[in-house]
């Protein structure tokens, strides 16, 4: 089918349905929006005006059509003597991706891909998707530009490799990890103001992994990183009036402090836990720091608070019960830091034999309020919470407790999709199965699928600070 033929057939479609409707081109002027002019030149001059898609999508609702209307036709339009319209093709592509023509933008894609300069709009409608919170839709552009972009080292492929990792963050532990292996041998090839993010990212997702080690080589990377751009960043500003701060998405002593709490506790995680106590001290207090603005001196104080709850932490977790009273004190002045308090109290309890239910008491709308939890951090933070309290339940002779809080186990590693933690929660109920009401064991049988361990440990731990 020839250009101008293609051409007429959109606009006779166009026409048809002007006739049918009886509309002027004043009236459907009137109803689109669109200049009656423009419509007149789109309609009737030789050779016609271009239509772009949101004049297109404006024509669909006058006349009743569904979204994507006359897409198949407009291909067209983006193309003239062989020559790429962006301004028209990039708009297209990304109505097409957010309404799912997936028809339309894998008839065109080849085409664009002709010639390999034309990756760059691929990029440019991944970044629009990705930048509007269309993740999803922008992962196969992403994906695009990775497989025709030549240069492994040139800032698209890099960056399109970052983007999909980012896209593939959930709270599935599977996709976490398949996005860690793809990304992270790109991640020092990143300019820095994304390579420190991507730090700060890839060293999030292992937490949710339990890869102690990497969060390590992360948290690592990212303290030199951070000082070294803020060492920079200060001559630059002692020397240039005009200077103006790398652009991040957090402040950078956010990057810095969060190098020392990620190796702490990675630390403890290890059970280093002395180790572990000399990384807070990294971020106890970070006033030091030059370059504070209002929002980074926010930052430090948040650090300073963390870097107390985490001493307690570190306290409780070698046995030092002693401190319970003024941990309890301190989660009262400070709210914020009740969720993995209460992990904290919950898992030194079980640990030590000790008897919380006070506690519980205590703060048991907010143990509620963890039902309520939909990111992974905190997901992971109310799993391991819960499972220290059946230990905790089972050491103490409730046995239906114990096994509610099984079977709540049970549902959050299956929504984690968290395979060990699963198998630990099956091993414990069957272990207990005859003790069972008929409904527990009815709930267990819609969800069984394995075993492992009788031990209280930890998928997210509770000194992990999430930002």
């Amino acid at each position: 089918m020839g250009f101008q033929q293609v051409r007429r057939s959109l606009r006779s479609e166009i026409e048809r349905q002007i006739k049918k409707h009886g509309y002027t081109l004043r009236k459907l002027s009137e109803i689109t929006g669109i200049n009656q002019g423009h419509l007149s030149a789109i309609l009737n001059r030789n050779p016609p005006r271009a239509i772009t898609i949101r004049q297109l999508d404006a024509l669909a609702t006058a006349f009743g059509q569904a979204p994507g209307w006359l897409y198949d036709l407009y291909e067209e339009e983006c193309f003239s003597e062989g020559k790429v319209s962006r301004p028209r093709l990039v708009p297209y592509l990304i109505r097409c991706a957010e309404i799912g023509r997936q028809d339309c933008i894998e008839s065109i894609v080849p085409k664009l891909l002709e010639n390999p300069k034309h990756v760059s709009i691929l990029f440019s409608v991944a970044e629009q998707l990705f930048e509007t919170g269309k993740r999803k839709e922008a992962v196969p552009f992403y994906q695009h530009v990775i497989d025709n972009e030549k240069d492994s080292h040139n800032d698209r492929f890099v960056l399109a490799h970052y983007r999909i990792f980012q896209s593939l963050q959930g709270t599935n532990a599977e996709e976490h990890w398949e996005a860690v292996i793809r990304f992270a041998p790109y991640r020092k090839r990143l300019p820095e103001q994304y390579q420190l993010d991507a730090l700060l990212k890839l060293a999030n997702a292992c937490f949710m992994l339990q890869k102690w080690n990497q969060i390590e080589t992360y948290a690592d990377e990212l303290r030199a990183l951070a000082m070294a751009v803020y060492e920079d960043q200060l001559r630059k500003k002692q020397s240039n009036k005009e200077f103006e701060p790398l652009k991040t998405e957090r402040h950078l002593v956010v990057y810095y402090g969060q190098g020392f709490l990620a190796k702490g506790v990675a630390l403890q995680m290890q059970g280093r836990y002395e180790e572990a106590k000399t990384y807070v001290q990294g971020y106890a207090d970070l006033g030091w720091f030059q370059l504070l603005d209002e929002t980074g001196r926010r930052e430090v104080e948040k650090f300073r608070i963390w870097a107390k709850a985490n001493l307690y932490t570190l306290d409780l977790l070698t046995g030092n019960i002693d401190v319970l009273p003024e941990y309890v004190d301190f989660l009262m002045k400070y709210p914020a830091e009740i969720p993995a308090g209460l992990l904290t109290i919950m898992e030194s309890a079980s640990k030590y034999d000790i008897t919380i239910d006070h506690i519980l008491e205590r703060f048991s709308e907010e143990i509620d309020r963890f039902k309520q939890y939909q990111d992974p951090i905190n997901i992971g933070r109310h799993y391991h919470f819960r499972y220290c309290k059946t230990i905790y339940e089972f050491k103490r002779g409730r046995i239906a407790k114990a096994l509610e809080e099984t079977l709540l186990c049970l549902s959050l590693a299956d929504k984690m999709n968290h395979y060990q933690a699963f198998k630990r929660c099956t091993e414990l109920f069957w272990e207990h199965r005859h003790q069972a009401s008929k409904q527990q064991l009815s709930v267990f049988e819609e969800i069984l699928k394995g075993g492992s361990t009788n031990e209280c440990k930890n998928v997210v731990p509770s000194a992990y600070r999430h930002i």
